[in-house]
């Protein structure tokens, strides 16, 4: 038994031989009396609960505006994409025209190779690699 529960069932006992002692003439007063210290604790635990659920709920928050949010927008896929086929043309060229095929090769190699850091950078579970939730914590 809880030590509230207790004070209750003592407060309880207490109206009960008061109304014993004075009669049925106070059994409303006694009953109304008792009711409202039952309201009083009733309406402290439910605002103790309120204000841990939303001090869990403004940590949750805080913990959610920290972790760096994924900017995958179409635009930016779009604009990245043509960026990196403008440049192409230049680089191909001038490796093609300073080393010939391997040159070229090596610019492909490096247009590639940012394209594939921008798509991991944007989508982390396309290769594998997910970001830690609240549940993965205990997962190692």
């Amino acid at each position: 038994m809880d030590a509230r529960d207790a004070d209750l069932k003592k407060d309880l006992d207490a109206t009960l031989r008061t109304r014993r002692e004075l009669g049925e003439e106070y059994e409303s007063a006694l009953v109304d009396s008792f009711l409202e210290k039952v309201d009083q604790r009733i309406d402290g635990a439910v605002e103790r609960r309120v204000r841990r659920q939303l001090a869990e709920q403004q940590m949750t928050t805080a913990r959610d505006s920290r972790s760096p949010k994924p900017t995958d927008t179409f635009g930016e896929r779009f604009g990245f994409g043509i960026v990196s086929l403008v440049l192409a043309i230049p680089l191909s060229a001038i490796g093609g025209g300073v080393a010939h095929l391997p040159g070229m090769l090596v610019a492909w190699a490096g247009i590639v190779g940012v394209n594939v850091v921008q798509v991991a950078r944007t989508n982390p579970d396309l290769f594998g690699r997910r970001r830690r939730g609240r549940n993965d914590a205990w997962e190692d």
